[in-house]
């Protein structure tokens, strides 16, 4: 299946542990991707581990929607939170968000990897780099700024 690796650093006037508790709840991403409507059945079957399922939305044409349900599994530690997406279609993505400080806030190195079948690649990996874009300027959006 071919694979695109799409990579984003950003700095956030937050904290890298506010940053990093924003990350590690599911309900965060709900709006932090534009596509995420819902989050469900959130599970910790471990310390570090956090399972649930995100319900994407996409519009067609703006007329036809899709509710897309997607298992997602996070990997919290440290200042860093990985994760594994499978969704329908046989789109696959793994990411990860590793947090620094960086002066008075954080940088963000934000990392997809995706991987789909040939007729689904490109769109995919559209979509994959607008949710990436706008997850940047959301999270410095909702994020309180880091008080002296």
């Amino acid at each position: 299946m071919p694979t695109r690796v799409l990579a984003h650093t950003f700095a956030i006037d937050a904290a890298p542990e506010t940053v990093f508790a924003h990350l590690t709840t599911p309900e965060s991403y709900v709006g932090l991707s534009p596509l995420v409507v819902a989050v469900k059945d959130v599970d910790t079957p471990e310390p570090g581990v956090i399972r649930y399922t995100a319900v994407e939305r996409f519009r067609f044409l703006g007329l036809i929607t899709h509710d897309n349900p997607i298992r997602v599994t996070l990997h919290a530690s440290a200042l860093s939170v990985r994760g594994e997406v499978r969704s329908p279609g046989g789109v696959r993505m793994s990411y990860r968000f590793d947090m620094a400080p960086d002066g008075a806030g954080t940088r963000v190195d934000d990392r997809l990897e995706l991987s789909a079948p040939w007729f689904l690649i490109a769109y995919a990996a559209g979509q994959a780099r607008k949710v990436q874009l706008a997850r940047a300027r959301i999270l410095a959006e909702r994020l309180p700024a880091r008080s002296s």
